[in-house]
């Protein structure tokens, strides 16, 4: 059977497919009506991308402020990028000491990195690049089976010098793009993390400081029960569920530092204590 169709794009679909024998005369167009949203909805996104790539620097630009683009965030456009489309985020702090140095460092040719957001003490949120750009954000990285987390991610760099708390004003506007960017691309709850998640031994951003409970209670990320902790029984492989949650177990003392900055805070180094076991376990257990 030959299915054709068309969007309002003017994308046309035309395909060859095999429709099961048996099947009454309703069943049979509510398969055929299924395959076309899928070939229509893949003609679509590969038209769009590529039209995005043919476009002059010019009309780049305003093609920019159409799609892809918080409408909450004020634009300052970086320069690095490839496109891809994205299903994680990654959470950073820049380390620097003021919102103008984090996008001057992020325009300027030398640096080689960028990201897709940057939000200021005072709740500012500024846009870098458009979602569907690859940013440079991640560097050497790895989290589960993924090795190039740029082409998978967004990257949201929080203005904070790595040593002072994270104001309520900055946390409310990450948790409000979150929760646009969450809807816009489906992004699932486990896929909101930290740079030292998935860069161990290079990174401990964001710091000890930030609220990440926080950010679980509202779907972004994951956190454990505080009120009722398990021990976890003899056989508990603890390195086994840090690798299934995404740990690069390469280092174990960098994965478990790692974790523990994230989900014990006090006492971070290398080595899981009982205490720390009954969290991982209680993850583990809820998550995974």
């Amino acid at each position: 059977m030959l299915i054709g169709c068309s969007t309002s794009k003017k994308v046309t679909v035309a395909k060859k497919v095999d429709v099961p024998v048996g099947l009454s005369a309703k069943e049979v167009l509510t398969e055929v009506e299924e395959i076309a949203k899928v070939e229509v909805q893949n003609a679509v996104d590969t038209t769009v991308f590529q039209a995005f790539r043919e476009l002059t620097p010019e009309e780049k630009i305003v093609e920019q402020k159409r799609m892809g683009i918080y409408k909450g965030a004020d634009w300052a456009a970086a320069l690095h990028y490839d496109l891809r489309k994205p299903n994680f985020v990654i959470i950073h702090h820049t380390a620097q000491n003021s919102v103008a140095q984090t996008v001057r460092t992020f325009q300027v040719p030398h640096s080689k990195v960028s990201a897709h957001y940057v939000i200021g003490r005072d709740g500012q949120v500024i846009q870098m690049l458009n979602d569907y750009e690859r940013a440079w954000h991640a560097g050497k990285s790895k989290w589960g089976n993924i090795d190039d987390l740029n082409s998978v991610s967004l990257g949201i760099e929080l203005d904070n010098n790595g040593k002072e708390p994270f104001p309520d004003a900055q946390i409310n506007s990450l948790l409000i793009l979150l929760d646009t960017l969450k809807a816009k691309y489906l992004i699932p709850q486990l896929n909101f993390i930290g740079h030292a998640d998935i860069a161990p031994m290079r990174k401990d951003d964001p710091s000890v400081l930030f609220p990440w409970k926080r950010l679980a209670e509202r779907g972004f990320g994951i956190w454990y029960n505080e009120d009722y902790l398990m021990m976890p029984p003899a056989n508990f492989n603890p390195i086994d569920a840090l690798k299934i949650m995404g740990y690069d177990m390469r280092n174990q003392e960098g994965a478990i530092r790692a974790f523990k900055r994230k989900y014990i805070v006090k006492e971070v180094n290398g080595v899981l204590t009982a205490q720390d076991q009954a969290v991982l376990y209680d993850l583990y257990r809820k998550y995974y």
